[in-house]
């Protein structure tokens, strides 16, 4: 009950509701057509990913590949492609934390915040 005995607007509650829904979609189309790249061995190797952390482009530069050492090229490849993921979840947090916030802050379920 709502002080002074009136009912909440259950009409107007369910429209926001579905705003912030809607708004919470487009957010996440976005992030899914947005492109966001990582690199790493000072840019030998680069990894591009969606804002929502799918891999879409991988970039190696000659100079990293080196057939006898072929470990050091796989661990720049793991870096460049965190470093993407990290630049993707930073996306993720200025799209979509403040629609989190509006649903009760408590994060959304299947992302990391």
């Amino acid at each position: 009950m709502i002080p002074g005995g009136g009912q909440p607007n259950m009409q107007q509650l369910l429209q926001q509701a579905q705003k912030m829904q809607q708004d919470l979609a487009r957010a996440q189309e976005e992030l899914a057509n947005t492109e966001v790249d990582g690199q790493a061995g000072g840019g030998l190797v680069k990894a591009t990913v969606t804002g929502a952390g799918e891999l879409r482009g991988l970039v190696i530069d000659p100079k990293a590949v080196d057939p006898e050492d072929t470990e050091t090229l796989a661990d720049l490849i793991v870096a460049a492609v965190q470093a993407a993921n990290e630049n993707a979840q930073s996306l993720q947090q200025q799209k979509l934390g403040p629609l989190a916030q509006g649903l009760g802050g408590g994060g959304i379920p299947g992302l990391p915040f």
